[in-house]
């Protein structure tokens, strides 16, 4: 199926008369989502001494929880399983188990390996599957119910950054990646791994995770990296002010300027009222 084929019957499912409906939504069954990887098990250590206390993933940002606010983001786009996993302070999202779509799964490595073992610990779930961070914010629902192919969504900044930046061919597909660069796109936010990219990616981490401990150290996306040849990913690009990833107080302040407040008095394990979290804060200000 060309991508102007998928398109136009994505339009259909969701316009035609009932009839359309059904013959369009049994033509895109291979297309559908099947769940999503809702990836918590980290630390969050440049958001210190904040995430001494609760995982970044649980913060709450213009009055909404992180994590929960892409979980209902998920299921609203029709994705019915959502695995969670998570590391460091778990307890604190075990709430999250009464949810009907939330699958959690604890990641006992998360302290000694990089999040390729939060990967490793759902490989057998990956199909046509979003690899998501809790802690990302979007400010509109990225999620749809079927995707046309794998992707690693981008954003666009003129000024300098270390983030990981893509070049990509004709048709967007995803041939270099460079740590650190300038007016150029970079990852940030979701990832969509089809079923195909869901096999072969599955096949060689199974191997490398279980032979070769650098494995086990790296990002997910630096084992992506090293297989660009066999592991296509194309660039979906986003506009600013869609996706948003906080490493500082001072970014999240300026997104959301009643943080502290929103952060205060909830029950969720957060004071910023105790004197050697506000000494700390002070050095972000």
């Amino acid at each position: 199926m060309t991508n102007e084929e998928f398109l136009q019957l994505y339009t259909v499912q969701k316009t035609g008369s009932a009839a359309q409906r059904l013959r369009a939504r049994d033509a895109l069954t291979p297309y559908r989502v099947k769940n999503a990887v809702l990836m918590a098990a980290g630390y969050g250590s440049r958001l210190a001494p904040i995430t001494d206390q609760i995982p970044k993933g649980l913060l709450r940002i213009r009055g909404e929880v992180l994590v929960e606010r892409q979980i209902e983001q998920l299921v609203e786009a029709g994705v019915a399983d959502i695995f969670l996993v998570t590391g460091y302070r778990s307890e604190q999202f075990a709430y999250l188990g009464t949810h009907p779509h939330v699958h959690i799964v604890e990641n006992p490595d998360y302290r000694r390996y990089n999040n390729t073992s939060s990967l490793y610990r759902v490989l057998d779930e990956l199909d046509n599957t979003y690899i998501c961070s809790a802690d990302n914010y979007f400010t509109k629902n990225v999620f749809a119910p079927y995707v046309y192919r794998s992707y690693y969504a981008a954003t666009y900044r003129d000024e300098p950054t270390e983030e990981y930046y893509l070049s990509v061919d004709a048709d967007e597909r995803i041939t270099g990646v460079q740590i650190g660069g300038v007016r150029g796109w970079y990852m940030m936010g979701h990832v969509y791994f089809t079923h195909a990219f869901s096999e072969k990616f599955r096949t060689l981490l199974r191997y490398a995770y279980k032979t070769d401990a650098a494995v086990r150290e790296m990002l997910w996306e630096q084992f992506y990296m090293q297989h660009l040849d066999e592991l296509t990913l194309y660039r979906q690009c986003y506009s600013q002010n869609v996706i948003y990833e906080f490493d500082t107080l001072a970014d999240i302040l300026e997104f959301d300027p009643e943080f502290v407040n929103s952060n205060t008095d909830t029950g969720k394990f957060i004071d910023f009222h105790g004197e050697d979290v506000l000494e700390n804060l002070d050095g972000q200000l």
